[in-house]
């Protein structure tokens, strides 16, 4: 039996009057501090199964954060004991080392634990797990930034069945705690490194020589990576299938053709700000990526009308990003719908910022049956007639869109200020 501490438990009307009804904090102690004695008062029943540990094995605290003391989760973490295998304390603020040593101590058959912003955290909390929690697979330190090399070297140390880590903003990470994580976690999966700014290629070449199992990457913003520490990726991680790079504005179309030779699985690619990528490297990696689903090209300027780059939706592409993607016009939205997966599977297209397209665009993706939201903001040539056109053939569509309106005349013998076409919001 799972149960997550939440109002859950009622139907979702009872639930939003609750809601609305009771402060958050009175809620928490209806949940947490009164629970077992409610349930005693209805049956002896009730109250074996609200004393029994193991009927709370996956415990989700996200809804009640802002009222979560380390207190609370060292009574949890009594009560649930060897029983409690997933916890999530996203957001809890309040939440501290001595209280996650105590929960170390009393939960070692822990699984899941998401501290994604416990910015209270530090080292000695990874002391802890690593002391205590050896079965721990997926670990959330995401904005925990406090969290040095140190952490990763005991986790590497005591948490051996690793599968996914995730220390987005833990700016103080260097490639020696990647190296001492990989060696010791030869089971990762997925690794998720944004916002890591001291990362350079060495960490990405100790990632490549020691986790073959790794599907998911996220760089994002590690702007000191550049092609040689991803290439290294490529040729180690041979199961990739999510690679975000956004904002790693070194790499080149090299990548793409790394990717293409050695990681045919890849269903996710996130380019957003590489403007150093070219239709010649995407078209290299449409011919053996075929199992692509999203791709997130936006600013990737050199991206031309050419039509080259959006190859790739020719695969199984559900979703792709071209906003600020200037060179882009008709012809090369022309291809995009017409690709025979682009019919029944191409679910978002984003153009925000794309000048060069008109009402002709709309035109070639009224075929795109599954499209279900179409993004055109500060698009100076389409126009609301061709928006409602596109949703006679698409009337389910999300179009988000806006219309200036035009430029009003030079006021005379008065003193109202002029405005351009895009100060106002229709």
């Amino acid at each position: 039996m799972h149960v997550f501490l939440s109002p859950q438990m009622f139907s979702n009307n009872d639930e939003a009057v609750i809601n609305k009804k009771l402060p958050k904090e009175l809620l928490l102690r209806l949940w947490i501090g009164f629970l077992f004695l409610m349930f005693s008062l209805f049956s002896q029943s009730w109250n074996v199964l609200a004393l029994d540990g193991s009927n709370w094995q996956r415990i989700d605290l996200f809804d009640f954060q802002r009222d979560i003391e380390g207190r609370v989760v060292e009574n949890i973490s009594k009560r649930c004991g060897g029983f409690l295998r997933k916890l999530s304390l996203r957001g809890c603020l309040g939440v501290g080392d001595s209280a996650l040593r105590t929960f170390a101590q009393n939960c070692r058959n822990i699984e899941l634990l998401s501290l994604n912003g416990c910015t209270k955290i530090t080292d000695s909390t990874c002391n802890s797990l690593s002391k205590f929690c050896p079965k721990l697979k997926h670990l959330d330190l995401a904005s925990c930034t406090s969290i040095t090399n140190l952490s990763l070297k005991a986790l590497s140390e005591g948490c051996p069945l690793l599968e996914q880590l995730n220390i987005s903003w833990c700016d103080q990470v260097t490639k020696d705690g990647i190296q001492a994580l990989v060696r010791c976690c030869p089971g990762l999966k997925g690794l998720f490194l944004k916002g890591c700014t001291q990362l350079e290629d060495e960490a990405l070449q100790h990632i490549g020589a020691h986790c073959p199992e790794l599907v998911t990457l996220n760089l994002q913003t590690c702007s000191q990576i550049t092609d040689e520490g991803l290439i290294t990726i490529c040729r180690g991680c041979h199961r990739l299938q999510s690679l975000c790079v956004s904002g790693c504005a070194n790499i080149t179309d090299t990548i793409l053709n790394a990717l293409g030779q050695n990681c045919p699985r890849l269903r996710i690619l996130e380019v957003a700000r590489c403007s150093q990528l070219t239709d010649v490297g995407f078209t290299s990696l449409a011919r053996n990526c075929h199992e692509l689903e999203k791709m997130d090209l936006e600013e990737c300027v050199q991206v031309s009308h050419s039509g080259l780059a959006l190859r790739v939706t020719h695969n199984n592409v559900l979703k792709t990003s071209l906003s600020h993607c200037e060179l882009i016009t008709d012809d090369g939205i022309r291809q995009l719908g017409s690709g025979p997966c682009a019919h029944d599977r191409l679910e978002v297209i984003e153009l925000d910022n794309c000048p060069l397209i008109t009402d002709a665009s709309l035109e070639h993706l009224k075929t795109c049956h599954s499209l279900d939201r179409i993004e055109l903001y500060d698009c100076q040539q389409i126009t609301r007639a061709g928006i409602k056109r596109l949703r006679t053939h698409l009337p389910n569509i999300k179009v988000h869109a806006y219309f200036a309106p035009v430029t009003p005349p030079p006021s005379v013998g008065g003193s109202r200020q002029r405005f351009c076409r895009c100060c106002i919001l229709l």
